[in-house]
Protein backbone atom coordinates (compact mmCIF):
# COMPACT_ATOMS: atom_id res chain seq x y z
CA UNK A 1 0.00 0.00 0.00
CA UNK A 2 1.22 3.22 -0.37
CA UNK A 3 2.15 5.84 1.87
CA UNK A 4 0.31 9.41 1.33
CA UNK A 5 2.84 11.22 3.15
CA UNK A 6 5.80 9.82 2.10
CA UNK A 7 8.54 12.98 2.90
CA UNK A 8 7.76 12.13 6.91
CA UNK A 9 8.85 8.48 6.91
CA UNK A 10 7.27 7.74 10.67
CA UNK A 11 3.97 8.45 9.41
CA UNK A 12 2.55 5.15 7.65
CA UNK A 13 -1.32 4.38 6.37
CA UNK A 14 -0.67 1.68 8.76
CA UNK A 15 0.35 3.70 11.43
CA UNK A 16 -2.30 6.54 10.78
CA UNK A 17 -5.43 4.16 10.56
CA UNK A 18 -4.30 2.72 13.97
CA UNK A 19 -3.87 6.38 15.23
CA UNK A 20 -7.17 7.07 13.72
CA UNK A 21 -9.08 3.98 14.83
CA UNK A 22 -7.83 4.56 18.46
CA UNK A 23 -9.11 8.17 18.32
CA UNK A 24 -12.35 8.01 16.72
CA UNK A 25 -13.26 4.73 19.28
CA UNK A 26 -12.29 6.84 22.13
CA UNK A 27 -13.93 10.13 21.15
CA UNK A 28 -17.27 8.38 20.26
CA UNK A 29 -17.49 5.75 22.70
CA UNK A 30 -17.31 8.25 25.33
CA UNK A 31 -19.74 10.37 24.00
CA UNK A 32 -22.17 7.63 23.58
CA UNK A 33 -21.41 7.19 27.20
CA UNK A 34 -21.87 10.75 28.06
CA UNK A 35 -25.27 10.81 26.05
CA UNK A 36 -26.57 7.55 27.89
CA UNK A 37 -28.91 9.63 30.51
CA UNK A 38 -32.38 10.20 30.68
CA UNK A 39 -34.03 12.71 30.01
CA UNK A 40 -32.35 15.51 27.72
CA UNK A 41 -29.35 16.25 29.76
CA UNK A 42 -26.35 14.35 29.41
CA UNK A 43 -23.98 12.75 31.92
CA UNK A 44 -21.78 16.40 32.64
CA UNK A 45 -25.51 18.41 33.01
CA UNK A 46 -25.12 20.08 29.57
CA UNK A 47 -28.10 20.36 27.30
CA UNK A 48 -27.56 17.22 24.50
CA UNK A 49 -26.88 18.86 21.66
CA UNK A 50 -25.83 21.94 23.48
CA UNK A 51 -25.72 25.18 21.19
CA UNK A 52 -28.46 23.57 19.03
CA UNK A 53 -30.99 24.90 21.65
CA UNK A 54 -29.97 28.25 20.59
CA UNK A 55 -30.68 27.15 17.12
CA UNK A 56 -34.23 25.16 17.64
CA UNK A 57 -35.59 28.20 19.52
CA UNK A 58 -34.50 30.74 16.53
CA UNK A 59 -36.43 28.38 14.20
CA UNK A 60 -39.13 28.45 16.16
CA UNK A 61 -38.54 32.73 17.00
CA UNK A 62 -39.30 32.17 12.60
CA UNK A 63 -42.09 30.08 12.87
CA UNK A 64 -44.04 32.55 15.31
CA UNK A 65 -42.50 35.58 13.22
CA UNK A 66 -41.03 36.96 16.51
CA UNK A 67 -38.41 38.81 14.32
CA UNK A 68 -38.25 41.63 17.46
CA UNK A 69 -36.86 39.03 19.43
CA UNK A 70 -34.22 37.22 17.55
CA UNK A 71 -31.80 39.76 19.39
CA UNK A 72 -33.78 39.32 22.59
CA UNK A 73 -31.38 37.42 24.66
CA UNK A 74 -34.22 37.11 27.70
CA UNK A 75 -37.19 36.57 25.46
CA UNK A 76 -35.02 33.67 23.72
CA UNK A 77 -34.32 32.30 27.45
CA UNK A 78 -37.92 32.22 28.00
CA UNK A 79 -38.59 30.49 24.86
CA UNK A 80 -36.13 28.21 25.18
CA UNK A 81 -37.83 27.05 28.58
CA UNK A 82 -41.43 26.82 27.47
CA UNK A 83 -40.10 23.99 24.74
CA UNK A 84 -37.56 22.24 26.39
CA UNK A 85 -38.23 22.75 30.22
CA UNK A 86 -34.52 21.16 31.25
CA UNK A 87 -33.24 23.93 29.41
CA UNK A 88 -34.48 26.81 32.29
CA UNK A 89 -31.80 28.68 33.10
CA UNK A 90 -30.12 28.39 29.56
CA UNK A 91 -29.15 31.58 27.74
CA UNK A 92 -27.02 32.22 24.25
CA UNK A 93 -25.43 35.23 22.97
CA UNK A 94 -27.92 35.44 19.43
CA UNK A 95 -25.37 36.42 16.72
CA UNK A 96 -26.81 34.74 13.51
CA UNK A 97 -28.32 36.76 10.92
CA UNK A 98 -32.06 36.89 10.67
CA UNK A 99 -32.19 34.71 7.55
CA UNK A 100 -30.31 31.91 9.56
CA UNK A 101 -33.58 31.56 11.66
CA UNK A 102 -36.05 30.59 8.99
CA UNK A 103 -33.52 27.97 7.62
CA UNK A 104 -34.56 26.29 11.19
CA UNK A 105 -38.07 26.75 10.63
CA UNK A 106 -38.77 23.44 9.69
CA UNK A 107 -36.72 22.04 12.83
CA UNK A 108 -39.11 23.78 15.28
CA UNK A 109 -42.15 21.92 13.83
CA UNK A 110 -40.43 18.99 15.27
CA UNK A 111 -39.81 18.14 19.54
CA UNK A 112 -36.41 19.48 20.19
CA UNK A 113 -34.97 15.56 20.51
CA UNK A 114 -36.35 14.70 16.99
CA UNK A 115 -35.07 17.94 15.95
CA UNK A 116 -31.27 17.59 17.26
CA UNK A 117 -31.33 13.99 15.32
CA UNK A 118 -32.14 15.09 12.66
CA UNK A 119 -29.37 17.70 13.19
CA UNK A 120 -26.88 15.58 13.78
CA UNK A 121 -27.85 13.58 10.70
CA UNK A 122 -27.50 16.19 8.71
CA UNK A 123 -24.45 17.09 10.13
CA UNK A 124 -23.01 14.23 9.56
CA UNK A 125 -24.10 13.58 5.79
CA UNK A 126 -22.58 17.08 4.92
CA UNK A 127 -19.67 16.05 6.56
CA UNK A 128 -19.06 12.37 5.11
CA UNK A 129 -20.20 14.03 1.22
CA UNK A 130 -17.62 16.71 1.53
CA UNK A 131 -14.54 14.42 2.65
CA UNK A 132 -15.64 12.08 -0.27
CA UNK A 133 -16.30 15.29 -2.87
CA UNK A 134 -12.50 16.21 -1.73
CA UNK A 135 -10.82 12.50 -1.69
CA UNK A 136 -12.55 12.23 -5.24
CA UNK A 137 -10.14 14.56 -6.69
CA UNK A 138 -6.85 13.40 -4.73
CA UNK A 139 -5.42 10.98 -7.62
CA UNK A 140 -2.47 9.54 -5.16
CA UNK A 141 -5.31 8.90 -2.07
CA UNK A 142 -7.10 6.71 -4.47
CA UNK A 143 -5.91 3.94 -2.93
CA UNK A 144 -5.99 5.18 0.65
CA UNK A 145 -9.84 5.07 1.06
CA UNK A 146 -10.00 3.44 4.17
CA UNK A 147 -7.64 4.95 6.21
CA UNK A 148 -9.25 8.52 4.78
CA UNK A 149 -12.35 6.89 5.85
CA UNK A 150 -10.90 6.26 9.52
CA UNK A 151 -9.25 9.38 9.82
CA UNK A 152 -12.27 11.42 8.97
CA UNK A 153 -14.22 9.76 11.68
CA UNK A 154 -11.80 10.14 13.88
CA UNK A 155 -11.14 14.00 13.58
CA UNK A 156 -11.57 16.07 16.27
CA UNK A 157 -13.49 18.92 15.09
CA UNK A 158 -15.84 16.48 13.09
CA UNK A 159 -16.18 15.29 17.08
CA UNK A 160 -16.37 18.74 18.41
CA UNK A 161 -19.12 19.35 15.47
CA UNK A 162 -21.87 17.14 16.73
CA UNK A 163 -20.94 17.78 20.46
CA UNK A 164 -21.93 21.23 20.08
CA UNK A 165 -24.57 20.57 17.50
CA UNK A 166 -22.93 23.47 15.92
CA UNK A 167 -23.64 24.79 12.04
CA UNK A 168 -19.84 24.49 10.97
CA UNK A 169 -21.17 21.38 8.60
CA UNK A 170 -22.82 24.33 6.41
CA UNK A 171 -19.39 26.27 6.23
CA UNK A 172 -17.82 23.46 5.02
CA UNK A 173 -20.53 22.63 2.48
CA UNK A 174 -19.34 26.12 1.33
CA UNK A 175 -15.91 25.79 1.10
CA UNK A 176 -16.05 22.51 -0.47
CA UNK A 177 -18.59 23.66 -2.80
CA UNK A 178 -16.32 26.78 -3.61
CA UNK A 179 -13.20 24.80 -4.11
CA UNK A 180 -14.56 22.84 -7.24
CA UNK A 181 -15.90 25.34 -8.42
CA UNK A 182 -12.70 27.57 -8.67
CA UNK A 183 -10.91 24.14 -9.92
CA UNK A 184 -13.62 24.62 -13.06
CA UNK A 185 -12.69 27.85 -13.63
CA UNK A 186 -16.40 29.03 -12.44
CA UNK A 187 -15.62 32.48 -10.69
CA UNK A 188 -18.80 33.77 -9.79
CA UNK A 189 -20.60 30.80 -9.12
CA UNK A 190 -17.61 30.47 -6.44
CA UNK A 191 -18.47 34.05 -5.30
CA UNK A 192 -21.61 33.61 -4.66
CA UNK A 193 -21.15 30.00 -2.58
CA UNK A 194 -18.26 32.57 -0.75
CA UNK A 195 -21.35 34.49 0.28
CA UNK A 196 -23.10 32.03 1.68
CA UNK A 197 -20.87 32.52 4.66
CA UNK A 198 -22.74 35.33 5.76
CA UNK A 199 -23.88 32.91 8.28
CA UNK A 200 -20.36 32.94 9.76
CA UNK A 201 -18.70 35.89 8.65
CA UNK A 202 -15.67 35.67 10.57
CA UNK A 203 -15.68 32.63 8.06
CA UNK A 204 -15.17 34.71 4.98
CA UNK A 205 -12.55 37.22 6.17
CA UNK A 206 -9.23 35.93 4.49
CA UNK A 207 -11.00 34.92 1.43
CA UNK A 208 -12.56 38.30 0.81
CA UNK A 209 -8.64 39.92 1.27
CA UNK A 210 -7.33 37.07 -0.95
CA UNK A 211 -9.87 37.49 -3.75
CA UNK A 212 -9.85 41.02 -3.72
CA UNK A 213 -5.50 41.69 -3.67
CA UNK A 214 -5.80 38.97 -6.17
CA UNK A 215 -8.52 41.59 -8.21
CA UNK A 216 -10.79 38.61 -9.02
CA UNK A 217 -13.76 40.81 -9.41
CA UNK A 218 -16.13 37.86 -10.96
CA UNK A 219 -15.89 36.17 -7.23
CA UNK A 220 -15.81 39.17 -5.43
CA UNK A 221 -18.93 40.24 -7.49
CA UNK A 222 -20.72 36.47 -6.82
CA UNK A 223 -20.16 37.00 -3.10
CA UNK A 224 -21.29 40.66 -2.49
CA UNK A 225 -24.59 39.53 -4.58
CA UNK A 226 -24.90 36.83 -2.57
CA UNK A 227 -24.81 38.28 0.67
CA UNK A 228 -27.38 40.89 -0.13
CA UNK A 229 -29.50 38.11 -1.46
CA UNK A 230 -29.67 36.61 1.86
CA UNK A 231 -29.86 39.55 3.90
CA UNK A 232 -32.76 40.42 1.94
CA UNK A 233 -34.95 37.32 2.40
CA UNK A 234 -34.50 38.29 6.50
CA UNK A 235 -35.78 41.63 5.20
CA UNK A 236 -38.74 40.23 3.23
CA UNK A 237 -40.25 37.82 6.36
CA UNK A 238 -39.23 40.27 9.06
CA UNK A 239 -38.37 43.84 7.89
CA UNK A 240 -35.58 45.90 7.67
CA UNK A 241 -35.31 46.37 12.05
CA UNK A 242 -33.74 42.22 12.54
CA UNK A 243 -31.02 43.11 10.10
CA UNK A 244 -30.13 46.56 12.04
CA UNK A 245 -29.90 45.02 14.91
CA UNK A 246 -27.81 42.48 13.44
CA UNK A 247 -25.44 44.57 12.74
CA UNK A 248 -25.04 46.98 15.18
CA UNK A 249 -24.33 43.41 17.32
CA UNK A 250 -21.63 42.50 14.80
CA UNK A 251 -20.30 46.20 15.51
CA UNK A 252 -19.92 45.53 19.67
CA UNK A 253 -19.21 42.02 19.64
CA UNK A 254 -16.33 43.10 21.38
CA UNK A 255 -17.72 44.03 24.53
CA UNK A 256 -19.93 40.86 24.97
CA UNK A 257 -17.06 38.30 23.85
CA UNK A 258 -17.01 36.67 27.65
CA UNK A 259 -20.52 35.65 26.71
CA UNK A 260 -19.20 34.47 23.40
CA UNK A 261 -15.53 32.66 24.43
CA UNK A 262 -16.76 31.27 27.98
CA UNK A 263 -13.99 29.01 27.50
CA UNK A 264 -11.24 30.37 25.25
CA UNK A 265 -9.16 27.56 25.82
CA UNK A 266 -11.49 25.79 23.15
CA UNK A 267 -10.76 28.62 20.23
CA UNK A 268 -7.83 28.46 17.79
CA UNK A 269 -7.21 31.61 16.47
CA UNK A 270 -4.68 34.17 16.51
CA UNK A 271 -6.98 36.65 18.14
CA UNK A 272 -7.56 34.27 21.34
CA UNK A 273 -3.71 32.71 20.98
CA UNK A 274 -2.45 36.37 21.97
CA UNK A 275 -5.04 37.25 24.46
CA UNK A 276 -4.40 34.19 26.54
CA UNK A 277 -0.94 34.78 26.36
CA UNK A 278 -0.68 38.40 26.95
CA UNK A 279 -2.94 39.91 29.97
CA UNK A 280 -3.32 43.14 28.71
CA UNK A 281 -6.46 42.81 26.19
CA UNK A 282 -5.44 46.35 24.07
CA UNK A 283 -1.70 45.74 23.71
CA UNK A 284 -2.78 41.53 22.93
CA UNK A 285 -5.30 42.65 20.36
CA UNK A 286 -2.83 44.94 18.60
CA UNK A 287 -0.55 41.79 18.37
CA UNK A 288 -3.17 40.42 17.02
CA UNK A 289 -3.46 42.94 14.12
CA UNK A 290 -0.20 42.47 13.33
CA UNK A 291 0.01 39.09 13.20
CA UNK A 292 -3.32 38.62 10.81
CA UNK A 293 -1.39 41.46 8.40
CA UNK A 294 1.45 38.95 8.43
CA UNK A 295 -0.40 35.98 7.77
CA UNK A 296 -2.55 37.18 5.10
CA UNK A 297 0.79 38.77 3.72
CA UNK A 298 1.34 35.02 3.17
CA UNK A 299 -1.40 33.72 1.63
CA UNK A 300 -1.24 36.88 -0.94
CA UNK A 301 2.34 35.94 -1.78
CA UNK A 302 1.09 32.42 -1.95
CA UNK A 303 -1.96 32.97 -4.48
CA UNK A 304 0.42 35.49 -6.55
CA UNK A 305 3.28 32.95 -6.71
CA UNK A 306 4.60 33.20 -10.23
CA UNK A 307 4.53 30.65 -11.57
CA UNK A 308 0.82 29.96 -10.23
CA UNK A 309 1.36 27.34 -7.28
CA UNK A 310 -1.13 24.34 -7.42
CA UNK A 311 -4.86 25.27 -6.59
CA UNK A 312 -4.64 22.88 -3.73
CA UNK A 313 -2.09 24.83 -1.77
CA UNK A 314 -3.14 27.91 -2.69
CA UNK A 315 -6.32 26.89 -1.15
CA UNK A 316 -5.37 24.52 1.83
CA UNK A 317 -3.63 28.28 2.64
CA UNK A 318 -6.48 29.82 2.41
CA UNK A 319 -8.09 27.37 4.56
CA UNK A 320 -5.53 27.62 7.44
CA UNK A 321 -5.52 31.16 7.33
CA UNK A 322 -9.38 31.64 7.59
CA UNK A 323 -9.14 29.87 10.83
CA UNK A 324 -5.94 31.65 12.17
CA UNK A 325 -7.08 35.19 11.37
CA UNK A 326 -11.13 34.64 12.47
CA UNK A 327 -11.70 37.02 15.28
CA UNK A 328 -14.09 34.29 16.64
CA UNK A 329 -12.90 30.64 16.00
CA UNK A 330 -14.21 27.67 17.79
CA UNK A 331 -12.92 23.89 18.03
CA UNK A 332 -16.05 22.67 15.99
CA UNK A 333 -14.99 25.18 13.26
CA UNK A 334 -11.78 23.49 12.96
CA UNK A 335 -14.20 21.07 10.68
CA UNK A 336 -13.19 23.49 7.47
CA UNK A 337 -9.98 22.16 7.66
CA UNK A 338 -11.09 18.49 6.54
CA UNK A 339 -9.72 19.56 2.54
CA UNK A 340 -6.60 21.00 3.27
CA UNK A 341 -5.78 17.53 5.00
CA UNK A 342 -6.94 15.62 1.52
CA UNK A 343 -5.35 18.21 -0.39
CA UNK A 344 -1.95 18.38 1.22
CA UNK A 345 -1.58 14.38 1.45
CA UNK A 346 -2.36 14.10 -1.93
CA UNK A 347 0.35 16.67 -3.28
CA UNK A 348 2.90 15.42 -0.74
CA UNK A 349 2.17 12.03 -2.44
CA UNK A 350 2.59 13.75 -6.04
CA UNK A 351 6.22 15.36 -5.74
CA UNK A 352 8.80 13.52 -6.20
CA UNK A 353 11.64 12.37 -3.62
CA UNK A 354 12.94 15.88 -2.06
CA UNK A 355 11.10 17.78 -3.80
CA UNK A 356 8.66 18.41 -0.49
CA UNK A 357 9.50 19.71 2.82
CA UNK A 358 10.43 17.10 5.24
CA UNK A 359 7.86 17.62 7.91
CA UNK A 360 4.54 19.15 6.30
CA UNK A 361 3.43 15.58 6.55
CA UNK A 362 4.53 16.35 10.44
CA UNK A 363 2.90 19.52 10.84
CA UNK A 364 -0.31 18.56 9.92
CA UNK A 365 -0.49 15.91 11.64
CA UNK A 366 -0.41 18.13 14.49
CA UNK A 367 -2.99 20.10 13.22
CA UNK A 368 -5.32 17.28 13.14
CA UNK A 369 -4.34 16.06 16.69
CA UNK A 370 -3.39 18.90 19.04
CA UNK A 371 -7.35 20.26 19.03
CA UNK A 372 -7.54 17.18 21.66
CA UNK A 373 -5.01 19.16 23.53
CA UNK A 374 -6.27 22.64 23.67
CA UNK A 375 -8.10 22.29 27.29
CA UNK A 376 -4.24 22.33 28.16
CA UNK A 377 -4.07 26.15 27.17
CA UNK A 378 -5.91 26.80 30.63
CA UNK A 379 -2.65 26.37 32.50
CA UNK A 380 0.00 27.35 29.76
CA UNK A 381 -1.83 30.02 27.97
CA UNK A 382 -0.39 28.46 24.92
CA UNK A 383 -2.99 27.50 22.13
CA UNK A 384 -0.45 24.41 20.62
CA UNK A 385 -2.34 24.48 17.40
CA UNK A 386 -2.42 27.82 16.26
CA UNK A 387 1.39 27.50 16.62
CA UNK A 388 1.20 24.34 14.27
CA UNK A 389 -1.06 26.45 11.68
CA UNK A 390 1.13 29.16 11.03
CA UNK A 391 4.19 26.65 10.53
CA UNK A 392 2.09 24.58 8.17
CA UNK A 393 1.40 28.48 6.04
CA UNK A 394 4.72 29.29 6.39
CA UNK A 395 6.41 26.29 4.90
CA UNK A 396 3.97 26.25 2.17
CA UNK A 397 5.20 29.30 1.40
CA UNK A 398 8.89 28.41 2.11
CA UNK A 399 8.50 25.27 -0.13
CA UNK A 400 6.84 27.73 -3.17
CA UNK A 401 9.78 29.62 -3.30
CA UNK A 402 11.90 26.68 -2.93
CA UNK A 403 10.38 24.98 -5.82
CA UNK A 404 11.03 28.11 -8.09
CA UNK A 405 14.34 28.28 -7.53
CA UNK A 406 14.88 24.26 -8.29
CA UNK A 407 12.63 25.27 -11.75
CA UNK A 408 15.21 28.13 -12.51
CA UNK A 409 18.39 26.22 -12.16
CA UNK A 410 16.86 23.69 -14.60
CA UNK A 411 16.09 25.73 -17.24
Amino acid sequence: MTNPIKPANWITSKRLRAHGTILAVCLWSLYLWTLANPGLRDRNGNIKGTDFLHLHTLGSLAAAHRGEDLYDMKAQALLSAQRVPEAAGIRYLPLYPPQVSILFLPLAYLSYKWALALWWGCSALVYGICCYSIWRVCPNLRGEGGTVFILAVGYPAFFHLIAWGQTSALALGCFTLMFILLRNRREFLAGLVLGCLIFKPQLGLAAAVVFVSMGAWKTVAGAVLSVAAQLAVGVLYYGIQPVREWIHTLANVRAVLPWLEPKPYQTHSLRTFWSMLIPWPDFAFGIYGLSTIAVLGLIIAVWKHAPPAPLALRYSTLLLTTVLVAPHLTVYDLVILAPAFLLLADWIAEQAEGSSPRWLGTVLYLIYTLPLLGPLARWTHVQLSVIAMVACVYVIWRTLGRLQLITEQKA
